[in-house]
């Protein structure tokens, strides 16, 4: 049986900080709690204000690491800071790996970051359902900018573009990351790419052949935003300041001319779609145990009807 959950205190102190009410308010979004629908409505007055950030990147480019180094960034321009690092779920707990927050524990005592890891929960993109909503609570906490993290497999690098305001895309020299990132249709979401572990041998060439390919692409039309390629030793705490700038600069650029407000529509599209195909799967888990859904299958298996036909009674009793 759920816990009694009192949501206009839970808010009220999340609003003011308070670390504990905000990480209730994000298990609440994970265990999918009841009183979830009265969180969400009482959270949307105060959100709208962060800048949410996406970090991407073959496993080994040094997220977490990135990720520390523009925290300190962000916390030197005196900005409160959210980072939620969406790991692999755990074979045997579903929980969330904590590698990430053992690396960015510079700032574990900081009250200006809040930092929580959460299970991808087998979603097969590497972000959960769970994510937008999870973003949503950081935002109405007062966090300035939301730095999300993704495991870096699948499809998590494009779907974290449909996730962020701004997506950075992380390649490490010698790793044949350029042509990766061209193979996989990264090149086509990132915002700013950032050219990790600049010290090693090859990082000006990965920086060139990035460079070269956004040129033969349609992104140097008039009017596009061109994506800076920068270098950065983030363990070394180097190029912070200008990956933080050119942030600023791409959040200038979508707010001048709509990209902001677009990409924000199709982030709600996604999440509301999101929303009414789990409602839709209970749905049809209830349907299944009532054995509806099997009476039409074999209908069909019978051929007394047409896949379609069955398709539609299903629809009608979902309705």
């Amino acid at each position: 049986m759920s816990r009694a959950v009192d949501v206009p205190a839970l808010v009220e102190q999340a609003r003011a900080g308070a670390p504990r009410a905000v990480a209730r308010l994000i298990s609440l979004v994970e265990s999918a709690h009841p009183a979830l629908r009265e969180v969400m409505a009482a959270l949307m007055p105060h959100t709208g204000h962060a800048h949410v950030i996406g970090i991407t990147g073959s496993p080994g480019a040094g997220k977490s690491t990135t990720t520390n180094m523009l925290v300190t960034q962000l916390r030197r321009a005196g900005k409160r800071v959210g980072v939620l690092a969406v790991d692999p779920s755990s074979p045997f707990s579903g929980g969330a790996l904590l590698g990430d927050r053992i690396r960015m524990g510079d700032h574990a005592s900081d009250p200006g970051v809040f930092i929580r890891s959460m299970a991808s929960r087998g979603h097969l993109g590497g972000l959960s359902w769970s994510t937008p909503q999870a973003l949503r609570v950081l935002d109405a906490a007062g966090c300035d900018v939301i730095i999300v993290e993704t495991v870096g497999v699948g499809q998590s690098e494009v779907e974290i573009a449909g996730l962020a305001d701004t997506t950075i895309v992380l390649l490490v020299p010698g790793m044949g990351d350029g042509i990766q990132a061209a193979k996989a249709g990264i090149l086509e979401i990132g915002d700013v790419f950032v050219v990790n572990k600049a010290d090693r041998d090859g990082a000006d060439a990965t920086v060139r052949d990035i460079r070269h390919m956004i040129a033969m692409s349609d992104r140097t039309e008039p009017g596009r935003w061109r994506p800076p390629v920068l270098k950065t030793v983030a363990a070394r705490l180097e190029g912070g300041a200008e990956v933080v700038a050119a942030l600023d600069e791409h959040a200038a650029w979508m707010t001048a001319n709509g990209t902001l407000h677009r990409r924000r529509v199709a982030r709600a599209v996604n999440e509301v779609e999101a929303l009414v195909l789990a409602e839709l799967r209970s749905r049809m888990g209830d349907l299944r145990e009532g054995h509806r859904v099997e009476e039409q299958a074999a209908a069909v298996v019978e051929r007394r009807t047409d896949p379609y036909s069955a398709a539609d009674r299903v629809l009608a009793a979902l309705n």
